[in-house]
């Protein structure tokens, strides 16, 4: 029986899997450790509201677990070793060096990780891929540990995560699937998915967890991100055409979304998909397909990251064109940072991409985001800009709230679909701003006919 968990890595996967993990399982002891000390120092946060990882209900479930039988800490040995079964949960970015840059993953925490679990433990344990990865990393890791020179047996397991953030904790309340793949042809095999399996029933019905061989849960996790992704990259390219027919997306979106062969999810047209997951995992399976020469492959693939690409530079382009072929010099409130609402992350967020090229076009960018920090959006400009934080504070501004931000103003752009944006009052909104008063609507949250009745220049997108 499993008594002593310990997962390595604190951020959007680790903490809040462990946080549900550990209320639904009362029992065990589960600590998650990280080398970030600040990291740690916020998830142990007395103040809830400073957590690392904003998702709604964390922090309730932190509450109930933190110090009874869920910890964080900084002590990784210490936690291995006392641990019978381990969640590898570190980052695996996109590789930006070396063979492969700018497709591989990069699996070089989780090499790191498989020899620290190799070092430390002096009793048998099951380590579970939690995080991102691509098919056959598992022998990677078995090779790994097979170096143990403490006389140990492990067992590999994968478990990826099919999370979407702001409904993480939802999704592990009440999840679609469980997916765990193993050595079902061994009995420690056998042994270790029944383990794991067994944590989750403490929740989950037993006809929602699927197992697999260990190869087929690993490919699963970049196939369901692939599929989702190449379904927003499908309607954005529908959208371009609705706005030179005057089709309306969303009622082409609603109409085909009605057959039942293509169901309703992910198709609502944006300004681009962003977050950890899809980019990354594209570009993962891209490389794959060329490494084994499936070219063709990889370029239908590949093309998903270049019309979600496009379709940025689209909106991006139609701002300035519809402000009369120039933002030079002109206040312009973007509203939302994050990839998507009810979460503070921005990685890859379509908002850093329409920052850099109306920033190339000399705009005065006023920003404010509910919940990612001022620091988080400088970090995210630097990255893509090249600009020093002092260059970037003479041309941006960061908001703790939307009260004063729209004073003579020449636009809003709207990109994430944050739903307090849809409750501000617009017509007070306009009579603060210039006119011709512009409203570029990136993820279409506001009612267009409301909107051009009070006065503004409204465009959405696919509208």
């Amino acid at each position: 029986m499993i008594k002593s968990i310990c997962c390595i890595g604190a951020g959007y996967v680790g903490g809040p899997t462990m946080a549900v993990i550990a209320l639904k399982n009362p029992h065990i002891k589960v600590t998650v450790v990280d080398v970030n000390q600040d990291r740690i120092n916020a998830w142990n946060s007395p103040n809830l509201d400073l957590l690392p990882i904003y998702e709604p209900g964390l922090a309730d479930i932190v509450a109930k677990t933190r110090n009874v039988n869920l910890f964080f800490s900084t002590n990784v040995d210490e936690a291995i070793d006392q641990s019978d079964m381990i969640f590898i949960s570190v980052n695996t970015p996109t590789k930006t060096y070396g063979i492969g840059k700018g497709m591989a993953a990069d699996l070089k925490y989780i090499e790191l990780c498989a020899r620290q679990i190799a070092r430390v433990s002096t009793t048998d344990k099951i380590v579970v891929e939690k995080s991102t990865l691509p098919v056959r990393t598992a022998s990677t890791i078995k090779s790994i540990l097979k170096q143990s020179h403490n006389n140990v047996k492990f067992e590999i397991l994968s478990n990826p995560e099919f999370l979407a953030e702001g409904t993480a904790i939802t999704d592990l309340l009440n999840p679609d699937r469980v997916l765990i793949g193993g050595d079902y042809h061994t009995q420690d095999g056998k042994n270790a998915i029944a383990a794991l399996s067994g944590i989750y029933l403490n929740w989950v019905n037993g006809d929602k967890i699927i197992t697999t061989n260990i190869w087929s849960s690993e490919l699963s996790k970049l196939t369901a991100n692939a599929f989702l992704a190449q379904r927003i990259a499908s309607v954005n390219a529908m959208s371009a055409i609705c706005e030179v027919t005057e089709a309306n997306v969303d009622e082409v979106a609603y109409a085909i979304g009605k057959d039942t062969r293509i169901g309703e999810k992910f198709l609502k047209a944006s300004v681009g998909f962003g977050g950890s997951c899809f980019q990354k995992d594209i570009l993962n399976l891209v490389y794959i397909a060329k490494s084994f020469g499936l070219n063709e492959v990889a370029d239908y693939w590949e093309q998903v990251i270049l019309m979600n690409n496009y379709q940025k530079k689209r909106f991006a382009q139609k701002v300035v064109q519809k402000m009369f072929n120039t933002v030079s010099g002109k206040k312009i409130v973007m509203l939302g940072w994050a990839f998507k609402k009810d979460t503070n992350d921005s990685r890859e967020s379509a908002a850093i991409d329409v920052a850099n090229y109306l920033i190339e076009e000399q705009a005065e960018l006023h920003i404010y985001d509910p919940k990612v920090t001022a620091q988080q959006i400088f970090s995210d400009l630097e990255r893509i800009t090249g600009d020093s934080l002092n260059q970037l504070q003479e041309k941006v501004h960061i908001y703790n709230s939307a009260n004063a931000i729209f004073s003579n103003t020449h636009a809003i752009v709207i990109l994430t679909e944050w739903d307090e944006f849809k409750t501000y009052n617009y017509i007070d909104i306009k009579k603060e701003m210039l006119e011709p008063a512009f409203i570029f609507d990136g993820r279409n949250v506001l009612n267009p006919a409301e909107i051009h009745q009070i006065g503004f220049q409204y465009y959405g997108i696919g509208k």
